[in-house]
């Protein structure tokens, strides 16, 4: 990870392993991993092992503009910690803290070369706002 990277991260009132489902089960990240309300997330695969793949396709409700969000995880502590590398080589640790029976959500990413840091930031930290709200709905 360099010196660059940008960091968001949420708290959520419930305990890590129901945090830690949410965050990794297919049908859980379909409701919450998208940006905006326009957005959805079709498509989500996901094998959670060191050496395995994911793809979480995000996209428009119109069709206008998505992309897909895939690379390999390198480290899989489960309830603790989630490291991957993405498809154009850049990084990502995700973070699970339980602190009583709440959870810190940390996520470090290198960003994108090309595109805007402030834009990518609140990108993500929509995305975890997201997350949150949709854990502590259920």
């Amino acid at each position: 990870m360099n010196s660059e990277s940008l960091i968001a991260l949420v708290l959520i009132g419930k305990p890590v392993t129901e945090v830690w489902a949410y965050w990794t089960l297919p049908e859980h990240i379909m409701q919450w991993n998208i940006p905006f309300n326009d957005w959805h997330c079709p498509v989500a695969e996901n094998n959670l092992v060191a050496g395995g793949r994911f793809r979480f396709q995000m996209e428009r409700k119109d069709g206008r503009e998505g992309f897909d969000h895939t690379g390999t995880y390198t480290q899989v502590i489960p309830f603790e910690m989630i490291a991957y590398t993405l498809d154009d080589n850049r990084k990502t640790l995700i973070e699970f803290q339980q602190i009583d029976h709440n959870t810190i959500v940390r996520e470090r990413f290198e960003p994108e070369v090309g595109t805007g840091t402030a834009m990518q930031q609140e990108f993500c930290q929509s995305v975890l706002n997201r997350f949150k709200n949709y854990v502590e709905q259920q």
